[in-house]
């Protein structure tokens, strides 16, 4: 019940941050009910994560965002993005965690485990690649759907809740890439997620 309870109460605050998140996507009119849809699919998917699958043991100073490089309006999950990364010959996905196109937040490698996304910083880094940012043409574009524009900060503020001291950063702040395709600034003021108990312990290419 109190699981239940966590997510319907995940789902109605959902409802008011995806009304902001439609507001900066003029181009998107969403009904109520696929507000509602939207919502609960995001808070499903985070409450599906058990809290330790949001804490790392190993010392976290950043959060690296990423886009997947695929064309907008195709959705991949973390069990494609893991098969590219295994033919280009990583042992495991890169990231630790894929949002896709419906705001469901999927788990990559384990947190525990440095990722394979960023250059000189995965020792200390959590990577989260969004399913997207490349428009029809293949070009780099911002092609956020206002679901993932919901799921990307509800997932920074429940890391941030283990990890209060990372910080926000896009790929290419840190290689001569386009990716994530947007400014990650935006999200650099996350407050961590205030929900559950507090922490007692200290294709595919982008």
């Amino acid at each position: 019940m109190k699981t239940t309870n966590t997510t319907a109460n995940s789902t109605a605050n959902l409802i008011s941050d995806i009304k902001s998140a439609a507001a900066t996507t003029p181009r998107e009119h969403l009904s109520r009910e696929e507000i509602i849809s939207i919502a609960e699919q995001v808070a499903t998917s985070l409450a599906a994560i058990p809290e330790e699958g949001f804490r790392s043991s190993r010392d976290i100073k950043e959060i690296i965002l990423h886009c997947s490089a695929t064309k907008q309006g195709d959705d991949f999950s973390s069990g494609d993005i893991r098969r590219w990364h295994l033919q280009r010959g990583f042992n495991d996905i890169g990231y630790h965690f894929v949002v896709r196109l419906d705001g469901t937040v999927e788990r990559g490698r384990d947190m525990n485990l440095a990722g394979a996304h960023c250059l000189n910083h995965n020792r200390r880094s959590i990577g989260i690649c969004y399913v997207g940012g490349l428009d029809r043409a293949g070009r780099p574009a911002d092609t956020r759907t206002p679901a993932q524009r919901v799921a990307l900060p509800e997932l920074i503020r429940r890391l941030r809740r283990h990890h209060p001291a990372a910080t926000i950063h896009g790929h290419r702040e840190f290689a001569a890439k386009a990716c994530p395709c947007f400014n990650a600034a935006e999200y650099s003021s996350l407050r961590p997620d205030d929900a559950g108990e507090p922490d007692c312990h200290a294709p595919g290419s982008a």
